[in-house]
This record gives structure tokens, C-alpha cells and sequence, in this order.
């Protein structure tokens, strides 16, 4: 099931990202907007394009978000790979997003203190 649910939010968020879901969208609004007059602009006629937006955009969250969480850990695998493969750099770094908000400070404090002391000194030789 899950595999479907990746395949399936990766298609749909592929096809929401084009122009011709947007135009689809678009289509919808604009005849919902003219068929107003046809409803006398009733509650019923605003209910339909409030609850079918809600629903589209309650539904495309998850898709959204498995989209990106996928994108994430692709990435930070790509970036371990390139750490790994780098002699210079330091290998306590692969798996850093797995790292609590205390230690990514700390982290992040000690590269700005580097960064810091390369720019009135210059770089470290390595």
C-alpha cells in the first residue's frame, strides 16, 4: 500500500505542477462563477466550490509532503554519498538531519566559528 501511495502522490504532484492542472483549475473556478446567476448566487452554490476546495486542498498536503519528504531524503543521501567520498571532509556529518535541534547548534556554531576564523585569517590548510 505504501509503495502505491508513493507511486500515486508522485504522479499527482507531477501532474498538479503543470500548466494544464492549473488551466483545469481555473476552468472549474471560472464556470462555477458563471453558473452563479443560473443558482442565484445561493448558499448551496457556495458550498459546492468551498467543500471541493477544502477537500482538494486537505488531500494535496499529503501529496505535498510525501513529494517532499521523499525529495529530502534523496538529497540528504546524495549528501552523505558526497561526504563519504571526500577525504577531506568529516564524515560525523552523514545523518546530521538525524541530529536533535541542541547538537544541530552546536554544529552549526562550530562552522560559523570556522567560517569566521578563515575570513580574518584565511583558509585552514588541509
Amino acid at each position: 500500500m505504501s509503495k502505491w501511495f508513493s507511486r500515486f502522490a508522485m504522479h499527482a504532484a507531477e501532474w498538479t505542477g503543470r500548466f494544464g492542472a492549473f488551466i483545469l483549475a481555473f476552468g472549474i473556478i471560472v464556470a462555477w462563477a458563471i453558473s452563479g446567476p443560473i443558482f442565484g448566487f445561493s448558499e448551496t452554490w457556495q458550498l459546492v466550490i468551498n467543500t471541493g476546495t477544502t477537500i482538494v486542498t486537505f488531500l494535496m498536503v499529503f501529496v505535498i509532503q510525501n513529494s517532499q519528504n521523499r525529495d529530502s531524503a534523496a538529497i540528504h543521501v546524495k549528501l552523505d554519498e558526497i561526504i563519504r567520498s571526500i577525504e577531506a571532509a568529516s564524515n560525523r556529518m552523514i545523518d546530521a538531519e538525524e541530529s536533535d535541534d541542541e547538537e544541530l547548534a552546536t554544529l552549526k556554531a562550530q562552522y560559523k566559528a570556522m567560517r569566521e576564523s578563515e575570513l580574518t585569517t584565511g583558509p585552514a590548510p588541509r
